[in-house]
C-alpha cells in the first residue's frame, strides 16, 4: 500500500492544517485500542449518544474531558489490596484512555452511567451566522430609493 503525501496541503491552504493532519493520521492506519467497547448513536439529527461498557468501574474512578474538538475518557481503577484468590478473571479492570474526535460545533451536553454503561451525549450546535436564512425578494423598489 502506497502512503499519502499531504504535504502540499500543509504548504498550501492556510486553515486547513487540522483536517490534513486528520487525514494524515488516518491514513497511517495506527492502531486503536479496543478497550472498552462503545456504541455511537444517532439520537436526532444533531443529537448524538456515545455509550462505553465500563463494567466495573464506579463514577469516581471515570473521567470525561472536552477540550476544542476533542473527547478524553478515562478510566482510572484505584488500587486496593485484595485477598481474592481468582480462579479466572475475565472482567477486564485496567485503566484506559478513549479518545474521540468531535466535529465542528459538537459538544459534551451531559453524561450518566448505568447498568455498567456510561452514555456521553452530544449535540451540534450549529451558529445562528451559519445557519440557511431564507431571502426575501423585494420588488426593486430597493434600488430605486438606493439612486435617488
Amino acid at each position: 500500500m502506497r502512503n499519502l503525501d499531504l504535504t502540499p496541503l500543509y504548504r498550501s491552504f492556510i486553515g486547513f492544517d487540522h483536517l490534513a493532519s486528520l487525514m494524515d493520521a488516518a491514513s497511517r492506519n495506527e492502531k486503536q485500542p479496543t478497550y472498552p467497547p462503545y456504541n455511537i448513536e444517532l439520537i436526532d439529527e444533531n443529537k448524538y449518544r456515545i455509550s462505553m461498557a465500563v463494567a466495573g468501574f464506579s463514577i469516581e474512578e471515570l473521567e470525561i474531558e472536552s477540550e476544542q474538538n476533542n473527547l478524553l475518557v478515562k478510566g482510572k481503577k484505584q488500587t486496593e489490596q485484595s485477598d481474592k484468590q481468582f480462579i479466572y478473571q475475565g472482567i477486564a479492570e485496567r485503566n484506559f484512555e478513549r479518545k474521540f474526535q468531535l466535529g465542528d460545533y459538537v459538544k459534551v451536553v451531559g453524561a450518566d452511567s448505568e447498568n455498567g454503561l456510561l452514555h456521553i451525549y452530544l449535540e451540534r450546535e450549529i451558529p445562528e451566522a451559519l445557519k440557511p436564512r431564507k431571502i426575501d425578494i423585494g420588488t426593486g423598489k430597493l434600488l430605486e430609493q438606493e439612486s435617488a
